[in-house]
């Protein structure tokens, strides 16, 4: 063994990182709560894809779903959990470390 730190891609959360489900983390970011209609329009995606997707990441506790209605329709909300937000700025901070890794790299190659 090497004292030499893991390679960052080894710090990545498979729940959080797939595609679908680190958009639905980064839109509740953004919009502290988002509605099922503009997360499923946002990501272009099936309302049962999007719902397996929310299971997911509720049954994690990245986010809370509220439901309710917004005059005789029923609505369903989104938004993150302190560990929601916390597992997002984790994952954020390790594509960083890739990116930073891939622009040393090419900085080598130039010069």
């Amino acid at each position: 063994m090497t004292d030499e730190p893991l390679h960052p891609v080894n710090g990545l959360d498979e729940v959080v990182h797939q595609r679908v489900r680190l958009g639905i983390l980064t839109i509740a970011h953004e919009a502290r709560r988002a509605e099922f209609g503009y997360l499923r329009a946002q990501l272009d995606l099936t309302a049962g894809n999007l719902s397996k997707h929310l299971s997911v990441l509720e049954t994690a506790g990245l986010i809370e779903i509220e439901k309710g209605y917004a005059g005789k329709r029923g609505r369903t909300w989104i938004s993150l959990t302190a560990a929601g937000d916390t597992a997002l700025a984790e994952e954020v901070a390790r594509l960083r470390l890739l990116i930073a890794r891939v622009e040393t790299v090419e900085h080598r190659q130039e010069d």
